[in-house]
């Protein structure tokens, strides 16, 4: 996998871009939550639990899982229900993708099929799958048929939409800014 620079951390980052089941956790706790902090939830997993190996997270203790995810600094503000998010994608990776977060991507036929697959993950809906397809095209090169219409305005080149487009700290802001700018066009139309 390319080197990404999402948690905007050396040592989150390389965890992200070492092992697929980190990076479809990060985006997993990327929700109500700042981005790199979310996205440095793997490392903490791994730092604390030891592995990130999917059939080692779905077989842990869920309340001794929760307690680690909980533990200051917690991998996400609702520490002990995300817990229970990672085990559930855990237990999904494990027992339809032989363990292997990779295949969801490498086994899709088409933009359209990625997307169904990763809309069918525990805590995936429509837009975070549309964004991490556009995360793997952009970052990764996972560019299957279609990947762009499947990803919508998120496969845009030169956007700052989303995770999918952030690669630096210049880059970050720029996303918090569009959403800053998103957040307030919506209140306005409400």
């Amino acid at each position: 996998m390319a080197a990404l620079t999402i948690a905007q951390d050396p040592a989150a980052d390389r965890v992200l871009s070492e092992d697929p089941f980190a990076l479809l956790t990060g985006m997993l706790l990327d929700q109500q939550f700042p981005m790199e902090r979310a996205f440095a939830g793997p490392a903490k997993v791994l730092e604390r639990f030891g592995s990130l190996d999917p059939a080692a997270v779905a077989a842990a203790d869920p309340e001794a899982f929760a307690d680690l995810c909980a533990t200051p600094p917690a991998v996400h503000r609702y520490g002990r229900s995300m817990a229970g998010r990672i085990q559930a994608l855990a237990v999904v990776v494990r027992d339809e993708y032989g363990g292997d977060a990779r295949r969801i991507w490498t086994e899709a036929s088409s933009g359209a099929d990625l997307v169904r697959r990763l809309k069918a993950l525990p805590g995936f809906g429509d837009q975070k799958a549309r964004i991490f397809a556009a995360l793997l095209g952009k970052q990764l090169g996972v560019r299957p048929d279609g990947w762009q219409e499947a990803c919508g305005a998120y496969a845009e080149d030169g956007s700052f939409r989303s995770v999918a487009d952030v690669t630096d700290p210049d880059s970050l802001q720029k996303v918090r800014d569009f959403k800053k700018a998103a957040k307030a066009a919506a209140k306005t139309k409400a």
